[in-house]
């Protein structure tokens, strides 16, 4: 599976699932409910979805001009930091607004649901290439830039 089709499919099974998690961990976190915080994760999820789209992007373009194929722990590794860390700027302020916390619990909470998240997307990843196949960007020989 390749292109659109394969990122709706991936965007839609990893947003579903995290959506599940970060509602529950958001209200343990922050004492709200769980409606008010699976609000605030669906909220979180369209950022997601957005970011994603972009990050992944950018990240097959670079991939692709890459001498060496197929995705090693260390580029999966990367690849979970950079569109982890990318995401952080985006819901820290989001969730300070949302929860009425200042920005550092945001962050707090925040990097709660990053650890888990940095795991989460890595064996997310590895599992979805598992099952679907690698993406044109890692797979076959490297093409001339």
């Amino acid at each position: 599976m390749q292109g659109l089709k394969r990122r709706v499919v991936y965007i839609s099974l990893y947003e579903g699932i995290a959506i599940v998690a970060a509602s529950a961990g958001l209200a343990l976190m922050s004492g709200q409910g769980l409606g008010h915080s699976g609000v605030l994760a669906v909220i979180a999820s369209v950022i997601a979805v957005l970011w994603n789209l972009t990050f992944n992007a950018l990240f097959e373009r670079w991939e692709s001009g890459q001498a060496v194929r197929g995705r090693s722990v260390r580029r999966r590794i990367a690849h979970a930091i950079g569109f982890e860390g990318g995401l952080v700027a985006f819901l820290v302020p989001m969730f300070a607004w949302w929860l009425d916390v200042s920005l550092w619990e945001a962050l707090v909470m925040d990097l709660g649901l990053v650890v888990f998240f940095l795991v989460y997307t890595f064996v997310f990843n590895w599992a979805f290439d598992a099952i679907f196949g690698l993406p044109a960007s890692a797979a076959g020989a490297a093409q001339p830039a």
